[in-house]
Order: structure tokens, then sequence, then C-alpha cells
């Protein structure tokens, strides 16, 4: 028994080390990363975790932090390594002073999820603990107590559910893409969780593809919208803040979700973010908002309307937090394309060494950054990338996984020009276009 104990503690050190979790993008300050092997210990993390964090430079005093935590399966594991990267999702975090923090749980091919996407299996702990090291790394102490916001796809959907049951207290919003935690005993499955009237006072979205068991009833993917409904029966049948959004054009991928998660956080964090350090999060009306009732396939959704217009039973409709969310949602569930009227910001320190080209740029807050124009003397040269690509929805410059992280190796902002002729001047300008088309001023 001793010697197979110490063949499984070998075996699990040795996939720690092993690809494709050795290929983590390089870290300097504004970004941060700590590490925890897998312990031997009954309910302490089964499988090793890093933790990569960016912190908005210009930010005194962290408000709270950005979860985007992956989902089941190498894949998507490998996906996090690049989370805290993104550029849209940077921008969710500068605008509300927040830090963003991307797990990466090195989870071997065909092993259980759950004993990782269970926060009660030790990843809870891991976390919590990551805060406090990330936040001495960083000169940011207040990560240990600050209010959490929570992304999760699939098994990370799992993760952000139950933290969201366990520590109502600490989050601010939370956002279950193609995942939730389990609400009814299942053999073979983990205690499912109970309702809290803490919990039933976070904003909390349930995304789905429609071909997770709503328009499509078979396959790998059908129990996620049954899954979904048990959730949103039992919490917002409790009077929770709980909303749904199909995904009209997607299975367990993640789309162009994306677009309203987004809006959907920025309102949630405006609205529940303390004024100052150390205040309890801020409460929203149960009976505020706006309502539409929940649809089923074949049927079209319904406008939504403030909460005191409402005249359907309010706990069994989906909840909305905003008009402009209550807009937005409308438009997702149609076909995904969310408006947008606003330009991405203009590209900064706009470099030339020679021939290569380089600069900043921050990401436009409703639509991201689909690509850049390069122009010299006024004339449009070249477009960064010359075809954007994304298999899973918008093109993007940094592309698009699966689990809704940019694609390694990760692009940089570099352009390099051949044509320009060696001792000749020439005037550059960067312009930076969002998802829908819209250009830097």
């Amino acid at each position: 028994m001793r010697t197979l104990a110490l063949l499984l503690i070998m075996a699990t050190f040795a996939v720690a080390q092993d690809a494709p979790y050795d290929v983590m993008p390089a870290v300097e300050a504004p970004y941060y990363r700590v590490r925890f092997e897998a312990s031997t210990e009954e309910g302490k993390l089964i499988f090793p975790v890093s933790y990569t964090m960016w912190v908005p430079p210009n930010a005194k005093t962290l408000r709270g932090v950005i979860v985007h935590q992956h989902g089941c399966g190498v894949g998507s594991c490998r996906s996090g390594q690049t989370g805290a990267f993104d550029l849209h999702w940077q921008a969710l975090a500068r605008q509300h002073d927040c830090a963003l923090i991307s797990p990466v749980y090195e989870q071997p091919e065909m092993a259980d999820c759950q004993k990782w996407c269970d926060p009660r299996n030790g990843s809870d702990e891991a976390f919590q603990s990551a805060l406090v090291d990330l936040g001495k790394q960083s000169g940011h102490p207040e990560l240990a107590t600050v209010p959490w916001a929570l992304w999760g796809h699939s098994g990370g959907g799992h993760w952000a559910g139950g933290m969201l049951l366990l520590h109502p207290d600490r989050v601010a919003a939370a956002w279950l893409r193609s995942g939730v935690p389990m609400m009814q005993e299942k053999e073979g499955r983990p205690k499912p969780y109970e309702v809290n009237q803490a919990a039933c006072g976070v904003p909390t979205m349930c995304n789905l593809g429609t071909k997770e068991g709503f328009t499509v009833t078979d396959g790998r993917f059908s129990g996620v919208w049954p899954g979904v409904k048990t959730f949103f029966t039992a919490l917002r049948g409790a009077g929770g803040l709980v909303g749904i959004a199909v995904d009209p054009l997607t299975s367990h991928e993640c789309g162009n979700q994306r677009y309203l998660a987004i809006v959907w956080f920025d309102a949630c964090l405006k609205l529940r973010l303390p004024e100052k350090q150390g205040e309890p999060l801020r409460a929203i009306a149960t009976d505020s908002g706006w309502l539409t009732p929940v649809y089923e396939p074949g049927t079209e959704p319904i406008a939504p309307v403030a909460a005191s217009k409402f005249t359907g039973e309010q706990v069994k409709a989906i909840w909305l937090p905003t008009k402009t969310m209550a807009i937005a949602w409308q438009q997702y569930v149609k076909d995904t394309n969310i408006a947008d009227t606003t330009p991405p910001p203009a590209p900064s320190q706009l470099h030339a060494d020679g021939k290569v080209l380089t600069w900043a740029a921050e990401a436009d807050l409703e639509s991201g950054i689909a690509a850049f124009e390069i122009e010299r003397d006024g004339k449009v040269i070249a477009r960064i990338p010359s075809s954007p690509k994304n298999p899973f929805g918008r093109p993007i410059f940094q592309g698009l996984q699966y689990s809704d992280t940019p694609s390694q190796p990760l692009v940089e902002m570099r352009f390099v020009d051949e044509t320009a002729e060696d001792g000749k001047a020439y005037t550059y300008r960067v312009i930076a276009e969002n998802t829908v088309g819209l250009k830097s001023k």
C-alpha cells in the first residue's frame, strides 16, 4: 500500500511538470504569478494550479478582483494560461480598479475535473491563498479582502457558482457560461449545494449555447439547459437576482458571450462595489431591475420591462440589472450582435526604431479590438492582422480560444514597414478598430 501511494504522488508531480502546462507566458509587472503544488492531504488541492494576475498600472488601491476561470479538460485548462493577458477583460478591470486573475489547473488527461471545479476540494482554499500571495507580490495587500467578480466556463461555471454559494458576501457578481453548480442529488456526483439568502443578493447570469439542450436536446452537452433551469428555479424562486441568456449560435464554445458578459459585469460592479475600502458590498433591491419571462425553444424572447411594470410572477422571470443591460440582452439572444456606438481609445506610445513600429493600446470596453490600421504619411499601408480570425465569434486582434482567452503565442503590437526607404523621414499613425468596425479618432 505504501508503494502504491508513493507511485501516485510521483505521477501527480510528473504531470505537473509536463506539457502543455510548461508554456506559460512570461510575467513582469504589472503581471504577477503564483503557483501551488498538489497536496496529498484529504480535502486539499488535488491538482497543481497557477494564478496569473494583471493589475491596472494606475490603480492605487484595488476595489475588487475579476476571475476568469477556464473549464474542464486539458485544452480548456491550457487556455487559461493567457486569460490575464486579454485586453478586453483588462478594459473592464481598469474601468473599476480591479485586478484580473486567470487560474490554470493542471488537470491530467481524462481526470475528473470535479476534483478542482468543486471548490470544496481544495480550490477555494488555494484561490484565497493565492490572493494573499499575489497581494504581497504586487504591493496590493487589499487583494486578500476585496470583492470578487466571478466568470466561469463549463467546469469554471461550476466553480464560480460554488464559490458564490459558499462566499456570497465576497461575490459582487457572477457569470456562469455552460455550467452551474449541482443543486440536486445525483449518484456519483458531489454533494449538492443549498440556496442561502445571502446568495440571492448576488447578481448572477446563466449563459449557455442553444445547442446545449435548449434547441438541440441530445449529445454531449444536452444536460446544460436542464441544469441551468434547476439552478435558476432554486435561486430565483428564493428571490435571487438571476438571469438567463441563451446564445442562439453556439454549443459549448463561448462564442460572442464576452460582449454581453462585460456589459453585465460593468453594470453590476457600478451597482455593487463599495465606495470605500473595507465596506460591505452594496445591496441591490430584489424588486428592482428589468424583467422578462423565461422563454422556451420555439418561442420568441419578450422585450424586458422595468420590474415595476412587469405583470407576471417576478420570481419566475429573468432578472436584468439595468435598462442598458436589458437592451443588450435582447440583442444578444436574437443574434449576439450587440450594438456599440462609441469608438475605441486611440493607441499611444507609438515608437519607430528604423523600420519597426511598436505601440500600446487599450481595448474598447464594449467591443474590444479587432485590428489596427497603420498609416504612413496619411495613407493606410497595412492592417494588423491583415485578416483577423476567430472560429468561435467576432474576429479579434488577439485571437480567441474555445474558453474565451487569447491565442498563443500572444500577438504583439508591432509592425515592420518593409517598404520604407532608408534615410527617408515618414509620419506614422496607428488607428484601432473595434469588433463592430468603429475606428479610433
